[in-house]
């Protein structure tokens, strides 16, 4: 039995040079798991806590030695001896040892860490790649990549009111082939930005931050980005966005306001007036947060107007917590969920809120945050649960192109493991423009 000899956490920077959390898991076999883990800048309210310092004197008081300690410490005394493979054990008693429903007490952020470094640690012992660890499944697919080309929101001082504008390869035949389309169109929004003036500086995710006029003019840009990489609109490239909506909504009054185009929307406003004329426009098959985290009468009537033709994705309307999903599917809103890991903790959490949604029917997109590290897993992650899609930001900054590269990888290793016939590229296929 792979006994669990050490844990040990110490304070990193993410990709923002904000403080996270890496944890490095040793066996009494000699097996090694390291796990480092993202951070938000756009986050909902019910996300699981990230602890953070509140030092001032350090890091601008967003140091993260509160939580290393609770992993050096608590988490530490009570993991030593257990099997690193019984990961729901294992993830159980983190839940327990924390005693609250939002891991306020030893930070979400140190559970994380040591979940997921468990995870690594455990398929090192077995001589497994994560993603055949973590995996039930007897084939393998790669998602379709949402590729965040055009930054704005939380992400960018909100040079537009949309947080992000992602390209989705359609088209390709396989990952890499979706890959190359990305970055083609990448290259060709980065020549039209320089041709037209603009900045060519990237946000937190990698993708352009250009001052725009407007959001729709945003959307012109990539379409023809999309057309000058010369590929076809609909039908090789489609179009998703990130609206954020809870970073605009004026709970107060009840108004959505998008300060870009100077206007403001009631729920039914924004819907009737504003997306669904979008969506007859240009080829967009996916909007996530289109409404806010809390706004549940906008998401039933959203859902009840748009099913059938956009997917409709819950980031911080469910922050991938089962309970919240359960809701959605209970009451009928939205239709596709993101799962962000370190929104709920734990690895375990994050398997079964997927599975839920794979059993009522909802799509699931794997997702990177916007602090990142150099970590993969949530690439291995994608494969393992056969999520349809991913998103890990642009084709820069290489926090973002380490998921894409693990994929590559990955993608490789399944077409010399399987035959050319079983390694199948999960094309968007539910929902056309």
């Amino acid at each position: 039995m792979p006994k669990i000899k050490d844990i040990y956490a110490k304070e990193i920077l993410d990709s923002r040079g904000n403080p996270t959390i890496e944890v490095t898991i040793t066996t009494e076999s000699g097996a090694i798991g390291i796990a480092k883990v993202p951070s938000g800048a756009s986050t909902g309210k019910h996300e699981a806590i990230e602890l953070r310092d509140n030092d001032k004197n350090r890091y601008n008081g967003k140091g993260v030695l509160k939580a290393v300690n609770n992993v050096n410490t608590i988490i530490k005394e009570n993991l030593i001896g257990l099997d690193v493979t019984s990961q729901e054990e294992i993830d159980n008693l983190l839940i327990k040892l924390d005693g609250t429903y939002n891991k306020a007490n030893l930070g979400a952020n140190a559970i994380l860490a040591v979940s997921l470094a468990c995870c690594h640690c455990a398929a090192s012992y077995l001589n497994k790649p994560l993603y055949k660890y973590l995996s039930k499944e007897e084939n393998h697919y790669l998602p379709v990549p949402m590729m965040n080309i055009l930054n704005g929101g939380a992400h960018s001082n909100f040079s537009i009111d949309f947080q992000e504008i992602m390209i989705v390869p359609i088209n390709a035949k396989n990952f890499k082939e979706a890959l190359r389309m990305g970055a083609e169109v990448f290259h060709k929004l980065k020549e039209l930005l320089i041709k037209l003036g603009y900045s060519i500086g990237v946000g937190d995710e990698g993708g352009f931050a250009p001052s725009l006029s407007s959001n729709e003019q945003a959307l012109k840009l990539v379409c023809k980005a999309i057309e000058d990489a010369n590929y076809r609109l609909k039908e090789d490239i489609c179009i998703a966005l990130d609206v954020a909506s809870s970073e605009l909504y004026d709970e107060e009054n009840k108004k959505y306001i998008l300060k870009k185009d100077k206007k403001e929307y009631t729920y039914q406003e924004i819907v009737d007036n504003y997306y669904i004329p979008l969506i007859s426009k240009y080829p967009i098959i996916s909007i996530e947060d289109p409404l806010a985290e809390d706004d549940i009468e906008g998401w039933i009537y959203i859902t009840n107007k748009l099913k059938d033709k956009v997917q409709l994705v819950g980031d911080d309307l469910f922050v991938t917590n089962n309970e919240r999903l359960l809701d959605g599917i209970k009451n009928n809103y939205a239709n596709s969920i993101l799962i962000k890991i370190n929104q709920i903790g734990t690895i375990t959490e994050t398997l079964k809120t997927i599975e839920t949604a794979k059993k009522n029917g909802y799509t699931t997109i794997i997702s990177h945050r916007s602090g990142e590290t150099e970590d993969t897993s949530i690439a291995d992650l994608a494969v393992a649960v056969n999520s349809l899609q991913i998103k890990t930001g642009s084709l820069s900054r290489s926090e973002r192109i380490a998921k894409y590269n693990r994929l590559l990888t990955i993608e490789d290793e399944l077409t010399n493991h399987y035959n050319e016939d079983k390694v199948t590229y999960l094309k968007e296929k539910s929902f056309k423009a």
